[in-house]
């Protein structure tokens, strides 16, 4: 290398030093002005005087090995005259200091100092071998987390928005009991192959039996990613059939429906017509990278750097932690309707029929027959 390419080099680390160094002094100035302002009572004169204009939440931080780089949106100018806040914004300051460290934390690295992800091994046949999937970001499971996005898929943003309206408080713990499936789905050897289920998690409907160690004792953040229930389907389409007699009411899968119930509260001698007795599983999506690369036939790296790029760089963890191999992606989620005994579904001898349906509001929900969903239905 020329003596040149080594001064440019000089140059260039001195000033990347003293840049360093200007930004551990703003933030020393910052966190002391917060500190501060926290430590303030209503009877103290800073609570009395002029509120003062503290950057507050706005420094942005990228965790790495070596300590936070914060990158700071907004400063204030000395030259700058205070701006008077009004208790509608003071009150919405300290909602967001209460729910929100001061720091946001953009992204994490592998090697970063107090980072331990919980294990987990996908495709191990023991849960307990397996491990929770555990993708919150609230204090008690965000250094242990083992996969990276949100649950709930698509209805995580409601979930954001309901928080900051304070209608849900974040740290909730739902209670779970007798929410055991309403019928039993046994774990099946596909479970304990890593290549077979790749989509969702197996084990998402037994979430609070077999990780009641890590809910309980722990106090981790892990929540089931499947439902399973009982219900009932009607359509309108099997009330002509079953009019027709084509169908017979066996009253075990197919229903006589209640009486229909005129206006005035009495009775209506019209056909209620049928409904199905089904089992219903709602499962929630739950990405293994590698297992979903390679049904592409793509690099998982390259799935991971196009499902940061064009998601608008939602999750800059897709490249920042390879390590992390399970994500739960902003989609919606899929149904199994089950006609019949569930426990035909891993009975070799019984012969099934599978249908799929990309599910529609139109005819799901009005039961219309605006689109040609329900139709193929």
């Amino acid at each position: 290398m020329s003596a040149s390419s080594d001064a440019i080099l000089t140059q260039i680390l001195t000033q990347l030093q003293a840049l360093q160094v200007s930004q551990q002094t703003l933030q020393a100035k910052v966190d002391a002005l917060t500190n501060k302002d926290a430590i303030s009572t209503p009877s103290s004169p800073a609570s009395r005087g002029t509120p003062i204009p503290v950057v507050r939440n706005t420094a942005v931080s990228v965790l790495s090995s070596e300590g936070p780089t914060v990158l700071p949106q907004n400063t204030v100018s000395p030259s700058t005259s205070p701006a008077v806040t009004s208790p509608l914004q003071d009150k919405e300051k300290e909602r967001e200091r209460s729910l929100y460290p001061s720091r946001v934390l953009l992204t994490t690295y592998p090697d970063q100092h107090g980072i331990t992800p919980y294990p987990l091994q996908w495709g191990a046949a023991d849960p307990v071998v397996r491990g929770p999937v555990i993708c919150s970001r609230l204090p008690t499971s965000i250094k242990q987390r083992n996969a990276l996005g949100a649950h709930s898929g698509s209805y995580s943003i409601y979930r954001a928005l309901a928080i900051a309206m304070g209608t849900l408080d974040p740290s909730h713990k739902p209670d779970y009991t007798k929410t055991e499936p309403a019928v039993p789905v046994p774990p099946q050897p596909a479970w304990s192959d890593p290549t077979k289920i790749v989509s969702f998690d197996p084990w998402g409907h037994l979430v609070p039996q077999v990780y009641r160690r890590e809910l309980e004792e722990l106090g981790l953040d892990v929540r089931p990613s499947i439902a399973v229930t009982r219900a009932h389907m009607k359509l309108s389409e099997i009330d002509e059939v079953a009019r027709r007699g084509d169908l017979t009411i066996d009253g075990k899968i197919l229903l006589k429906s209640l009486p229909l119930v005129n206006a005035d509260g009495s009775q209506s001698t019209a056909d209620p017509g049928v409904e199905i007795r089904i089992s219903k599983a709602a499962v929630e999506p739950v990405w293994y990278l590698p297992g979903v690369a390679e049904r592409f036939g793509i690099s998982e790296g390259l799935l991971r750097r196009a499902l940061f790029e064009d998601t608008g760089g939602m999750y800059p963890e897709l490249i920042t932690r390879p390590d992390i191999k399970v994500f739960l992606p902003p989609i919606g989620n899929l149904t199994a309707y089950i006609f019949g005994n569930p426990a035909f579904l891993s009975d070799e001898t019984k012969e099934l029929t599978l249908r799929v349906h990309d599910e529609c509001n139109g005819s799901d929900v009005f039961g219309s027959d605006i689109c040609t969903c329900k139709p193929y239905l």
